[in-house]
């Protein structure tokens, strides 16, 4: 027989023939393999654990289990969508939100509040998780509420009380009045449903764009310290903790960020989410602006370098910067000093030997609060940038979430194997009154008070009844003030049912607590949760500690803060062992996760939706004009000529802002608009949401008002012709008709920027 010759081509066909094949069964190979190993979590113990504490008053017993996780779930990446929507609210006629100051209300804008949400779910659509930063003071419970009624009316089961998180970024200076338990509505002076439903929109239309703009992509996460921006504002009580305990730390306050990055599959960018201990207070009680202080500053910024070419608050591309363990941390980083004197104030008491506690302020690095602000912004924001650019570690691995609401006046809290303990009905304490040396009380009350006082004690029982002797025995050593778990009229003052949850991305734990932990209670928290997760398999968790959400139950201290009574152990609401429930809830939601059985959880007592609440204590009025003069029309004109580095101001025949928030036809006050030659148009540069503008209502007598706008113009000014726009509405209201509102606007005239 001939012997049998190949072509090149026959030859070229057989080596293609065998690489194919030996590609193939390096793959199926490679698919066994990882199908048994990689990112598994669940069923990796069967063993008998000993419950966690308390653990038959919040979860049911471990359930055991085998069955692994389907290959998909293993798959690199997840589907992702952002979103971010304005939820600013009132910007007049309304108190700010935080420092719960008689007369600090609203009275314009420095810039817009947005909402920012992001989905992550699992490539084959079966779970999902979001996580929403909002530029608010707090989440209120009656917020939350409302938000999930609507995401249940537009999705279903998709977005759920266990798999959806709401977090306030603590900015102080956001409108209040979207609460419903009294002592809030009280400092709200009143129940703005204007301002709620404002929020509400914005946090629901947040998720809609992000549902809408999901795609898959990867998760990076990274973590570094932040240094010089931050200190502790009540080192007295960091200092009762135990040394040995300290003593693992370099610093009283948390200094690490953790970041999240989020690209596409062809590495574009889409988003972010970083966490940060700080409180959002560079901008101080005398502040009369609404705005997002310190933190809102770093997304504004991170989200102008990523979004270049659109206005602020437009472009794809979302950046939240959420709070964490700020309960006692500062960004007035130069500490407290006596105004009046200049000597330090840093003591027990927060208290100057002359004048007292009202004296003792702590200040930021800048010349101005507002110059403090963008120093601390900025260095947050660069910080951030650096993490993001240089994040490599992929997150992978399956979503879950549970969730429970609980009844915090009455969790039975294991000491140890033996004792235990109770929380109490909430009061608040003497020092709670005290303020911080961030904002300070009105009155003579000092921190650290841990007795009372028989002259405010005699007015608060002849107004309020004498708390009972049960809860002053349940809240030892603190004085109370203010009985709140008493007080029901017209509604309760502090919520008994609130939310605790836990959602997981992977190795990556999100720890959404209802109020403020101290540092060393964030400490605490994030080992607990990860050891619990350890217990069960789940190695080397990042547990992240998310702030301010889904209802607001004020500061959670550990035991020895609580013992001197500073302001967070004053205002840590539910008693002594209130941090010692938190942990045995969380770790109950980590054992739930890393065992697979969250459908065992006990759903808990739901918490209740309030109707009839009490009504903004200031009026609604009829809006008007001087004399000859139309809303508006120009009072103070513009020079005609500003040089970069100048402020150019206009003043216009106002009228109420509060209008705009009520009819949401107009999404800016105002505009900076350069004339563009070439196309004979007016082309906006700036607008209310632009931290280079500043938008003042000045309310007159009569229902006449006036705004007056400012452009500080920056450097990167192009020389040319410009105009400033208002944007406003007007109530009218004739007799025996319903008031209806009205839009217009305001045009200076056109002036020249020159920039030698």
């Amino acid at each position: 027989m001939a012997k049998r010759t190949f072509s090149t081509l026959e030859w070229l066909l057989i080596f293609l023939l065998v690489m194919m094949t030996a590609i193939t069964v390096a793959l199926l190979s490679l698919l066994f393999i990882t199908s048994r190993t990689i990112g598994n979590r669940k069923g990796k113990s069967t063993q008998n654990h000993p419950p966690t504490q308390g653990s038959t008053t919040t979860q049911a017993p471990p359930v055991t289990y085998t069955s692994e996780p389907p290959f998909f779930q293993n798959v690199s990446g997840y589907s992702i969508g952002r979103g971010r929507a304005d939820c600013t609210g009132q910007v007049s006629d309304i108190n700010l939100m935080g420092y719960s100051k008689v007369g600090q209300n609203a009275q314009g804008i420095l810039t817009r509040l947005y909402s920012r949400a992001f989905i992550m779910a699992e490539l084959d659509g079966s779970n999902r998780v979001v996580f929403v930063s909002i530029d608010i003071a707090m989440v209120s419970q009656r917020l939350r509420l409302e938000v999930l009624n609507r995401l249940e009316s537009k999705y279903g089961s998709l977005y759920r009380r266990d798999n959806v998180i709401l977090s306030g970024t603590h900015t102080h200076s956001g409108p209040a009045g979207f609460f419903q338990y009294t002592i809030f509505i009280i400092s709200s002076d009143g129940f703005s449903n204007r301002t709620f439903e404002y929020m509400v929109n914005g946090i629901v239309k947040s998720i809609d764009i992000a549902h809408a703009n999901m795609k898959p992509g990867k998760i990076f996460i990274n973590k570094g310290n932040v240094d010089g921006v931050q200190i502790n504002r009540s080192p007295y009580s960091y200092l009762q903790n135990p040394l040995s305990e300290r003593a693992r730390y370099s610093s009283n306050t948390d200094k690490e960020m953790v970041v999240l990055k989020m690209v596409d599959l062809n590495g574009q960018d889409l988003g972010v989410i970083s966490w940060f201990a700080i409180h959002p207070v560079s901008m101080n009680n005398s502040n009369h602006l609404v705005n997002s202080d310190n933190m809102g500053y770093a997304s504004y910024l991170f989200e102008q370098e990523m979004n270049r070419g659109h206005l602020p608050g437009e472009g794809p591309y979302v950046a939240a910067f959420a709070s964490s363990n700020l309960g006692d941390v500062s960004p007035n980083i130069l500490g407290p000093h006596c105004i009046n004197t200049g000597e330090s104030c840093e003591n027990v008491n927060s208290s100057c030997r002359i004048g007292g506690p009202t004296m003792c302020i702590a200040m930021g690095p800048g010349k101005d609060m507002l110059d403090s602000t963008q120093i601390i912004g900025r260095s947050i924001y660069q910080r951030a940038k650096a993490l993001y650019d240089s994040a490599s570690q992929e997150v992978t691995g399956p979503l879950a979430s549970a969730h429970q609401w609980v009844n915090m006046t009455d969790v039975t809290v294991w000491l140890n194997s033996t004792y235990t303990a109770k929380t109490c009905k909430p009061a608040l304490g003497y020092s709670f009154a005290a303020g911080t040396i961030d904002g300070v009380g009105v009155l003579s009350f000092t921190q650290g008070k841990t007795k009372g006082d028989p002259f405010w004690d005699t007015i608060r029982d002849q107004l309020m009844g004498q708390p009972s002797e049960e809860i002053k025995k349940c809240h030892k050593p603190k004085p109370i003030l203010f009985h709140t778990g008493e007080l029901t009229k017209p509604h309760p003052w502090h919520p008994d049912i609130v939310d605790v949850q836990l959602i997981t991305l992977g190795s990556l734990a999100i720890s959404a607590i209802p109020g403020e932990l101290t540092t060393m209670s964030g400490r605490r928290l994030r080992e607990a949760v990860q050891a619990e997760f350890a217990s069960y398999g789940m190695q080397n968790m990042t547990v992240v500690i998310s702030g301010l959400c889904n209802v607001y139950t004020h500061y959670i201290t550990t035991y020895e803060e609580y013992q001197v009574q500073r302001y967070e152990a004053a205002s840590t609401i539910y008693g002594p062992h209130t941090l010692s429930a938190y942990i045995q809830l969380f770790r109950g939601l980590a054992k739930a996760i890393a065992t697979d059985t969250v459908a065992n959880l006990s759903r808990g007592p739901e918490p209740p939706f309030f109707t009839q609440l009490i009504t903004p204590l200031i009026p609604n009025t009829v809006d008007r004009t001087p004399a000859g003069k139309n809303f508006g029309d120009v009072l103070q004109p513009v020079k005609r000529e500003y040089r970069v580095g100048e402020v150019a101001e206009v003043t216009f025949v106002g009228a109420n802002p509060k209008n705009s928030a009520e009819k949401q036809t107009h999404h800016t006050f105002l505009t900076v608009e350069k004339y563009e030659a070439t196309s004979a148009l007016w082309q906006v540069v700036h607008n209310d949401a632009s931290w280079e503008t500043r938008f003042y209502w000045h309310k007159g007598l009569l229902g006449q008002s006036s705004a007056t706008i400012k452009w500080y113009i920056p450097a990167t000014a192009q020389r040319g012709i410009y105009r400033i726009k208002y944007f406003g509405h007007s109530r009218k209201q004739d007799i025996l008709k319903p008031a209806v509102i009205l839009s217009f606007e305001g045009t200076s005239s056109a002036f020249e920027v020159v920039t030698t």
